[in-house]
């Protein structure tokens, strides 16, 4: 938990829900233990499709569909949503939870790795989600920044790790090192790259709002 939990569950509960199929399968995900987009995250995604209102979206890893469908829901009526994943089982249940919520010529579910993908994608893509695994974003970030559109936004979910990003790497469990310490550098050059202006939020596990500009050094562009 990053905030103070009582916080958290206060603004939770000021959450008005989603559609009931999005709330169904919400319900059923946490049962099952699949990961999805917490409370949260949701609202903020929301908010953003209202603010950007973006036309083409990119998401890197689907799960079962949720924060597609959901982007799909609330995003402009011309939104249309590619999404990729590379667990066949997670690619089966996403297809099929397209297919029930009528929403299967909004979204294209390309199956593959991501890095093998992403390389063959042309966009640009007005807004890119990034929800796959923490330890890749780093190897993903020169074809996902290739991929955005000038102006467009870069939200990268689940950085903050639920707060254990400040600690040493030394005080995080050792199989979680090696991903603690990518997500440090991610954090960094998402920071510190010339073409993005980012924040950092501590909303849900953590999470970075990217745009990419255009500046002016000594007169000269930097693309």
């Amino acid at each position: 938990m990053i905030i103070d939990e009582r916080m958290a569950v206060f603004i939770d509960s000021l959450d008005r829900g989603n559609t009931p199929f999005l709330d169904n399968l919400e319900k059923a995900a946490l049962e099952n233990r699949i990961p999805i987009i917490r409370k949260p995250m949701q609202s903020l995604l929301k908010f953003l499709l209202a603010l950007t209102k973006p036309e083409t979206i990119l998401e890197v890893g689907t799960a079962v569909g949720f924060s597609a469908l959901l982007m799909s829901e609330y995003g402009p009526e011309n939104c249309h949503i590619t999404t990729i994943e590379n667990y066949d089982k997670r690619i089966s249940e996403a297809g099929e939870n397209f297919r029930q919520a009528g929403k299967e010529d909004r979204i294209t579910l390309l199956e593959g790795d991501a890095a093998d993908v992403l390389r063959e994608l042309r966009g640009p893509y007005d807004m890119i989600f990034m929800d796959a695994a923490k330890g890749q974003y780093l190897h993903f970030f020169p074809e996902v920044l290739r991929l955005l559109a000038p102006g467009g936004l870069l939200v990268s979910d689940n950085v903050l790790r639920d707060g254990d990003i400040i600690e040493s790497r030394f005080a995080v469990e050792r199989r979680d090192r090696t991903i603690h310490a990518r997500m440090r550098e991610y954090l960094y050059l998402l920071k510190h790259h010339p073409e993005l202006e980012t924040a950092v939020l501590p909303v849900g596990d953590g999470v970075t709002l990217s745009a990419k500009v255009l500046r002016r050094n000594e007169g000269k562009a930097v693309r």
